[in-house]
């Protein structure tokens, strides 16, 4: 990497590719048919992206792989076929998402630079630290962060920090939503997002699309970024136009070498395609109603046909961004040479049916000569100087001439695109059996107030961080056995957590509920047990097996996966389930009900969404100090499992979330379970019996 900011260009198919490379991109992201988390887009086939590395390689580009959604354990092999491909290329960086294929990978090709997808969800100093402990190269930060909460990153570890720029803004952090998969088996976590967020969900006092954000732009804060640590701007669109990439590459271009992008360019960028305009919202910690967007009729005329033919002359040519010199050998009697070096790379050509003979007619001229080796266009090469070596009596053709630096380029380019392949071990995928015992039940409580009279029938309970010590005392005196969820994300809050954390450990509470990578990373700093929520994302096997090595106590397993697929995932680490509860379908920083007049409500109660239909979804605050810090939407109707619990399940406890019940209700629920009764009133299976796409 260099001190300049690098701009990283999606490349959803070879149009785009081109696009973006010829508009200036210093790199390029893409995905294969399998195991990309934009499977919709085209993406390129093993022989296109051979392709595509070596037209990217020649011209200075790098080209990162994603290989970034969840795996079923089925896959997983061959998913390490397609990395064993990728390092054969080999490419300049893998994005992972599963922990599982992250930890082989390290082990199998650790020369491979492995970069933390966006879909980790990591937006803390301790979470990237971890991660860079771990192998990861480079972390791809959330998109929900503040400028001052990324130099709080960057200050903490020497990772490389990749940053969104411009693109589309999910409702949810990534790696956290299961609305699209929850209504209709498309997992966001596997590529398959069905966008449900664009659809119309109305908050109370909102406009009826409360879940679509505009398209963020940080164009004009790229150099900010830098500052504060960033090594590269990223460019959100492998669904999108080349037209689109090429915009956004060049206004980024123009930001990174700090230039002003022209404002036509920036008119045309806002033309191709936005959702009423752009946001920086997030970058500057001004959420609120301002973010909320949606692509109207004006947005969908403005992409004119005199847009995208403006836009296309952004790529039209060959961008020559390789320097290269020659010299050239001319001499009487003797055949002309011509050698050309980009500075590690040489080669040298001549022209076997052609001898130099005396001038007669006209005088020698080298500058000519200089003029024409110099006529590069149409290539990706800049020539930067030319030598001549001649005897000074000698003529020679241009055509010769334009020949030799034709060749002479052809056999450079060749060379260029040449790399060692990275050495890869395919690793043995073995897998013991899980074998649990009598599945027990936990509850999972989002106020200690939630707490039934027979709440001992549990074997744990898992309570907010932010309990008060003298309440967890007191529940501890009654024998119960605690564990202490930190927040599933806290955006600039390690301190405080950590600080909290310490707290309740010096009470005698060493045990603590994760959600991210983050708070795995606190525990192990701490020296306490970490117990993985749903949202690790454990989808198989070699996840459950990583973070065994990282020490967890025991996690819970994806409510993405079916009955059967769990039966699949083996391992020694106690696993759970969720049993019971309204699954938490997105986890958002800038809240649904903040798109209202008032903006954010600080809402003391839960409300509502409603879709089309009139269903209603819940929306909980999590507050850190009274303050809010993220809001979940929650299923419009439970998760109930209580008659499917002695039916083979392949776990070791079931956890009962609870959300919008009170105390009351808590225990109703609990002794329906304790009793396997089958569900009352409205309910779903879930993603248990039909899974994910």
């Amino acid at each position: 990497m260099t001190n300049k900011i690098e701009v990283l260009a999606p490349a959803g198919n070879p149009a785009a590719l081109r696009a973006a490379v010829f508009s200036g991109a210093d790199a390029v992201y893409m995905g294969g048919a399998l195991f990309s988390a934009r499977a919709n887009a085209v993406n390129f086939s093993r022989e296109e992206m051979a392709e595509a590395v070596r037209f990217a390689r020649e011209r200075n580009v790098r080209v990162y792989v994603t290989v970034n959604t969840l795996l079923k354990e089925d896959e997983l092999s061959e998913a390490l076929d397609f990395c064993a491909f990728l390092c054969s290329l080999p490419v300049d960086g893998i994005l992972v998402q599963d922990m599982g294929l992250f930890m082989l990978l390290r082990a199998a090709c650790p020369d491979m630079p492995v970069h933390t997808s966006t879909q980790m969800s990591l937006h803390t100093p301790g979470g990237a630290m971890l991660a860079k402990e771990l192998g990861a190269s480079r972390v791809v930060l959330a998109r929900e962060m503040s400028l001052a909460e990324i130099r709080e990153v960057s200050a903490e570890t020497d990772v490389e920090l990749e940053a969104f720029v411009h693109g589309a803004l999910c409702m949810s952090l990534s790696g956290q939503c299961y609305f699209s998969a929850m209504l209709g088996g498309r997992s966001g976590n596997r590529g398959r997002c069905a966008q449900t967020c664009r659809l119309p969900f109305a908050a109370p006092g909102g406009t009826g699309h409360d879940l679509s954000l505009k398209d963020m732009s940080f164009i004009d804060h790229i150099t900010q970024l830098q500052e504060a640590g960033v090594c590269s701007a990223k460019i959100e669109g492998r669904m999108k136009r080349p037209e689109y990439v090429a915009a956004a590459v060049s206004a980024c271009r123009h930001a990174a070498d700090g230039e002003k992008a022209p404002q036509a360019l920036l008119d045309d960028l806002n033309a191709v395609f936005s959702r009423s305009g752009f946001t920086d919202g997030y970058l500057s910690a001004k959420r609120g109603r301002e973010m909320f967007g949606i692509r109207t009729k004006e947005d969908v005329e403005g992409a004119s046909s005199a847009v995208f033919a403006s836009l296309h002359e952004l790529y039209k040519n060959e961008m020559q961004r390789v320097p290269v010199t020659f010299r050239a050998g001319v001499f009487t009697g003797e055949n002309p040479w011509l050698t050309v070096s980009d500075g590690e790379n040489t080669v040298t050509v001549s022209e076997d049916t052609h001898i130099c003979e005396a001038a007669m007619k006209l005088p020698v001229n080298t500058e000519r000569w200089t003029a024409q080796l110099q006529k590069t266009g149409g290539t990706p090469y800049l020539c930067t100087g030319v030598e001549i070596e001649t005897d000074e009596k000698t003529a020679v053709p241009i055509s010769v001439l334009n020949g030799l630096r034709r060749r002479a380029l052809e056999l450079l380019g060749e060379k260029r695109q040449e790399k060692p392949a990275v050495p890869f071990a395919m690793p043995e995928l073995r897998k013991e059996p899980h074998r649990p015992e009598k599945l027990k039940l936990r509850g999972w409580f989002q106020s200690a107030e939630q707490v039934p009279e027979n709440a001992h029938l549990l074997e744990k309970l898992i309570l907010p961080l932010e309990t008060p010590v003298e309440t967890l005392e007191s529940l501890r005196g009654d024998g119960h056995s605690l564990i202490l969820a930190l927040p599933r994300a806290f955006w600039g809050l390690e301190k405080e957590v950590r600080e909290a954390m310490c707290r309740c450990r010096d009470a005698g509470f060493t045990h603590f509920h994760v959600g991210n990578l983050g708070g795995a990373a606190l525990c192990r700093a701490l020296d306490v047990s970490a117990h993985g929520g749903f949202s690790m994302n454990v989808f198989n096997t070699q996840s459950v097996n990583a973070f065994e090595k990282l020490g967890f106590a025991d996690t819970e397993l994806s409510f993405e996966l079916t009955k059967e697929e769990i039966a699949q995932v083996g391992g020694t680490l106690p696993r759970g389930i969720l049993v019971y509860g309204r699954q938490p379908l997105m986890l958002t920083r800038n809240c649904p009900l903040a798109n209202s007049p008032k903006g954010c409500l600080n809402c003391k109660h839960t409300l509502y969404i409603r879709d089309r239909k009139g269903v209603e979804f819940p929306v909980q605050c999590t507050k850190w100090g009274g303050r809010p810090v993220y809001s979940e939407v929650l299923n419009s109707v439970p998760l109930v499992l209580s008659d499917w619990l002695d039916h083979g399940v392949n776990a070791d406890f079931g956890v009962l979330r609870f959300t919008v019940e009170n105390a009351v209700e808590c225990g109703e629920i609990l002794e329906r379970f304790i009793k396997r009764e089958k569900p009352h009133g409205d309910y779903t299976r879930g993603l248990f019996t039909r899974g994910v796409l």
